[in-house]
């Protein structure tokens, strides 16, 4: 991304079906396919530089984040809104300004 860009966090909540944070079972296929579409949406969105990191806890009571950069909270907020968990309604998310202040260096391909 180019420009000066500035960092955002935005974290998911279930709403009304919390227990999709811990139950496989209890997604149903139209989940799934907002899962898979979910992915295909930050997979490229990483791509093209927009995704710094994203990842969810694995005992279902820490959070599921996203880290983006965007030009203003605006944008962030749109990326934010379209991202298929969010505009399908299935999760909420909060978004918050966000720095990073250490990361570990990535060794050259």
């Amino acid at each position: 991304m180019a420009g000066d860009t500035q960092q955002f966090l935005y974290h998911f909540q279930s709403g009304d079906r919390p227990q999709l944070a811990t139950d496989p079972s209890a997604w149903t296929d139209d989940d799934n396919q907002v899962g898979a579409d979910h992915f295909a949406y930050l997979q490229a969105a990483a791509a093209d530089g927009v995704v710094v990191m994203a990842g969810r806890s694995q005992d279902g009571i820490g959070p599921a984040i996203v880290i983006i950069e965007a030009v203003s909270e605006e944008e962030a907020r749109a990326f934010m809104e379209a991202d298929p968990f969010v505009e399908s309604g299935l999760f909420t998310a909060s978004l918050h300004p966000f720095r990073i202040a250490l990361q570990r260096e990535t060794e050259a391909q």
